[in-house]
This record gives C-alpha cells, structure tokens and sequence, in this order.
C-alpha cells in the first residue's frame, strides 16, 4: 500500500534531520544491506573454518582437548556460515560473487594465481 502524501513528506523530513544531525551514520545506512552484512559474516566464518582445521591439526596429536576446541570452531563457523548464507538467499550470494569479483577481489587474487599455475603447468604443444 502507497504512503499517503502527508506520510510522504513526514519521511522526507525525518531523512532530510538524520542527514543533518549526523550524516556519516545516514551514509553507512543508506549504504548497508542485508547481503552486505550477511556476506561480511560469512567471510568470518570461513576465515574461523580456517583457523579451526589449522588448530585442529596442529594441537590434535599433543593436546586433545585443544584439538577439540579447534573442532568446535570449526562447528560454530559452519553454522555462522549456513545462517548467514540462508539469509543472503540467492540474490544476495550473487551480490556476493560479484563484489568478489570486482577490481581488487578475491576473485581477482584466485583468477591470477590460476592463470599462473595454468602457464606454468602448460605443455608446449
């Protein structure tokens, strides 16, 4: 349902204030999605998967229990990650992607060290 055009201008008012009182707040608003905060959270958790599996294997053989910590961070960020990628839905993966692809992505890092390892591995023909 459309906003009358009182209620139209009450919102124009209060944007106008926000951007007034304190416009570096307004900006990160207008700027913050949802995928945006839900991909942030899933770069965490793959980054907290990496660090479980890295203390996992170092602290397994001499510690048990510290190996069992690593495995609960592992646990903990693969639930992270599958709450926040159900959120994201598959719009928002796509944004994702895209963002991981731009300029100065990880995608960018991971499609030169491929271009490398593929001429380097390539046989004269």
């Amino acid at each position: 349902m459309p906003l009358s055009e009182h209620e139209q201008r009450v919102l124009h008012e209060l944007e106008q204030a926000l951007y007034q009182q304190d416009p570096a707040f307004a900006e990160r608003v207008r700027d913050e999605t949802v995928y945006k905060h839900a991909g942030r959270y899933v770069k965490w958790s793959i980054a907290g998967f990496v660090i479980g599996t890295v203390v996992l294997i170092a602290f397994f053989s001499t510690s048990v229990l510290v190996g069992f910590v690593g495995f609960l961070i592992m646990f903990t960020s693969l639930v992270m990650l599958w709450t926040n990628l159900s959120r994201m839905g598959k719009a928002g993966w796509h944004d994702l992607s895209h963002s991981m692809r731009g300029k100065d992505g990880v995608g960018k890092v991971v499609q030169d060290a491929h271009g490398r390892l593929r001429d380097r591995f390539k046989r004269d023909r």
